[in-house]
């Protein structure tokens, strides 16, 4: 078998959902998906989920792992650090779209910082390694879990796909607009739509869904602001039905390790 020319170029996580990345060297893959990716998540006084749809200030709080602590910073707000694994005893039920379960309330400090910041009164919780939420079984195994994504734990774009799309595009946008937890380079553009099973770092990879875009990729992370693009642009020729679709999501069979550079070896490919 020839070398894979498909490589792993991008790796990052959102510990707190709907808030600020970060770009990676490398990551564990734990039962939940990459280490911290959204295991914590804000919620309204209902415990709602929240995220940049309600309130697009949300992407201007950047989020950092230092030690054994998660930093939150924004501007005009002194740091808040927190633990990376909150201890504590209130519990409260949360909902993420249909599904509810049970999140951790993380401290008063950080439920004042959050609601000062985003002028609206909000809870951050965290998802301890107890709890398990399920994929929705249309697409997974009575296994699979997840943490407070919006439905599976990993999210695939290739490059070459971002690529033809800035070129349609009037400014050209980054990939973190679109919020991608593995980019992968040396495809064609939406090749990742025919793949069904992958292998990155030896871990096996089913590819089971497209990824159904929303308003969120319309805000500027530097000014919250929203524009028409890239959904405008996106509507022309990725739409099937009502949904604009851009990346797959994706379940993983086994923990690991991941880095960059790593070979994607195509496994399982439709049409083949």
């Amino acid at each position: 078998m020839q070398p894979s020319l498909i490589r792993l170029s991008g790796l990052s996580i959102y510990p707190v959902k709907s808030l600020g990345g970060i770009d990676l060297q490398r990551s564990e893959l734990d039962s939940f998906g990459l280490h911290y990716d959204r295991r914590w998540m804000l919620v309204d006084q209902a415990g709602h989920f929240l995220s940049q749809r309600r309130l697009p200030r949300m992407t201007l709080i950047q989020p950092a792992i230092e030690s054994d602590r998660l930093l939150l910073r924004a501007d005009g707000q002194q740091p808040l650090s927190l633990p990376l694994h909150p201890q504590g005893d209130e519990w409260i039920e949360v909902q993420v779209w249909e599904d509810r379960c049970r999140g951790l309330v993380c401290s008063a400090e950080a439920d004042r910082w959050l609601s000062e910041f985003l002028e609206t009164p909000c809870r951050l919780v965290y998802m301890p390694d107890s709890t398990r939420r399920q994929v929705d079984p249309d697409y997974a195994l009575s296994s699979d879990h997840t943490a407070f994504s919006d439905g599976f734990p990993l999210l695939l774009i290739s490059q070459a796909s971002l690529d033809d799309l800035n070129r349609r595009l009037p400014v050209a946008l980054p990939m973190r607009r679109f919020r991608p937890n593995l980019v992968v380079d040396g495809c064609t553009p939406y090749a990742e739509d025919r793949w069904r099973r992958i292998q990155i770092g030896g871990v096996d990879f089913r590819v089971v869904k497209p990824c159904s875009r929303c308003v969120i990729t319309t805000i500027d992370p530097q000014s919250a602001q929203r524009g028409e693009e890239p959904l405008k642009t996106l509507s022309g020729y990725r739409r099937q039905g009502n949904k604009v679709l851009f990346g797959q999501n994706l379940l993983h069979n086994a923990e690991g390790e991941l880095a960059l550079g790593l070979p994607v070896e195509l496994l399982e490919v439709s049409g083949e």
